[in-house]
């Protein structure tokens, strides 16, 4: 699937030479990656083009004269264009051409040497874990190295991820990004800009019946049951009072195994629960807090009479989503990393037969976007597990099928042509798609 890369603005900047150049600012998951230069990542794609051939996208071309304010713009969004689609071969992904060079310009971005450090790694229950890492090691290898140390079973590896988490006040916790294989997490740790931001390790899948799938490794089950602790103390998994009393007593008796099967039937048990935001149901303007799990995304809207009404989309019926950016950063060398304030995500969902947009503006809207990608895999598998005889796409496995689906969900997230630096709104909103094919 299409990672959700993005080069909202770009810069003029002098050379050595008294010449200028463009240096683009790339976002991934609404915070900044790196700031590159064109002929970086056209030596980039020339190095990839010698091992991968026709198979990659289109690059921009060169321009040998000044570029006008079109030409800069249409460039911008083809740069665009292209990261988002050479990110979907999986092979591309685990190449060292691919791999090594954005390793550099990440470290190169943010002014970090390659040395030696410790990271912290945050486990469910509040312990952290300090491995030994160099600062350019990915986020795929720091995994490793984690799970090493804790005694995870590495067939079991791609039911864990390592997070961005928000620690705030009274104990709550946000999750503000998945990290990508091929993040480096101590510049990400460093460069997200904001205060009392860890990395943690926690499952991920949307699926609590993948539970199973890890029964047989202690170390994964220890993880899986702290999550569930964690989720129950953070009110993000629901259990009746009932079912409270038999957790409470099942944790007393140490017994991890009968804990997990009860959290089975705890509402919203391995969902995870986005922060508070708006959203335009049933009208403009309402509080909503969302729930993201089990083939569902579950919201809590406070009306304007401050009465509260459960809804919920059942991921079957959501037929394509985007997100969008309503603005433009203008500062991008101040303290500013992230474009998580001016977010929306949308998706068209059946309802009474008839297909109609909900919009929901959260500065979580690229890993509400994610959560949504997982779970569309998860069905993927799920349907290629319970039909042998179709061919499925299996994208968080790095396999490459061919899918016979007949259900299009799409997503975009990608940034459109600019008019100019502060435009907004419909003009900042293109609707890109992944095909079935991409799923």
């Amino acid at each position: 699937m299409k990672m959700h890369f993005c080069i909202p603005v770009s810069q003029q900047r002098p050379d050595a030479l008294g010449g200028r150049y463009v240096l683009y600012s790339v976002y991934l998951d609404g915070y900044l990656f790196c700031r590159v230069r064109y002929s970086q990542l056209h030596r980039w794609n020339e190095q990839l083009r010698r091992i991968f051939g026709n198979s990659l996208p289109p690059f921009p071309p060169k321009y040998y004269l000044a570029m006008t304010a079109s030409m800069a713009d249409e460039r911008r969004d083809q740069l665009e264009q292209y990261l988002q689609k050479v990110t979907m071969d999986p092979n591309m992904l685990r190449s060292d051409v691919f791999i090594d060079f954005l390793k550099l310009i990440q470290l190169d971005t943010f002014s970090i040497t390659i040395k030696t450090a410790a990271l912290d790694v945050f486990l469910p229950d509040g312990r952290n874990i300090q491995i030994e890492i160099l600062t350019s090691d990915t986020a795929e290898r720091v995994l490793e190295v984690v799970s090493h140390k804790i005694g995870l079973c590495q067939e079991l590896l791609g039911y864990f991820g390592l997070f961005l988490i928000r620690f705030r006040k009274e104990g709550k916790l946000s999750v503000m990004k998945k990290l990508a294989d091929f993040e480096l997490p101590y510049v990400s740790l460093r460069s997200a800009g904001m205060e009392n931001c860890k990395v943690g390790l926690r499952k991920w899948y949307m699926d609590p019946s993948l539970d199973s799938m890890l029964m047989d490794c202690t170390a994964a089950v220890d993880l899986i049951h702290m999550q569930a602790l964690q989720d129950i103390e953070q009110e993000w998994a629901k259990p009746t009072q009932a079912q409270r009393q038999k957790l409470e007593a099942l944790q007393k008796e140490d017994n991890q195994t009968k804990f997990l099967e009860l959290s089975q039937e705890v509402r919203h048990y391995g969902y995870l629960q986005l922060d508070p935001c708006t959203c335009d149901y049933p009208e403009p303007g309402c509080g909503a807090v969302l729930s993201v799990g089990n083939d569902e995304i579950s919201c809590c809207i406070t009306l304007p009479d401050n009465q509260t009404q459960e809804i919920i989309f059942q991921m079957s019926r959501v037929k394509c989503w985007k997100v969008t950016f309503l603005g433009t950063l203008l500062d991008v060398d101040g303290p500013q990393r992230t474009l998580n304030q001016n977010l929306e995500l949308r998706f068209q969902y059946s309802e009474d037969s008839r297909w109609q947009w909900f919009v929901i503006y959260t500065k979580q809207a690229f890993l509400l976007s994610s959560c949504l990608k997982k779970m569309i895999s998860e069905k993927t598998v799920k349907l290629a597990a319970e039909n042998p005889e179709m061919q499925i796409e299996v994208p968080e496995q790095g396999k490459s099928k061919k899918c016979h689906i007949q259900q299009s969900q799409k997503d975009s997230s990608r940034f459109p042509p600019r008019k100019s630096k502060i435009e907004i709104a419909k003009a900042d909103c293109v609707f890109g798609t992944i095909k079935e094919e991409d799923l």
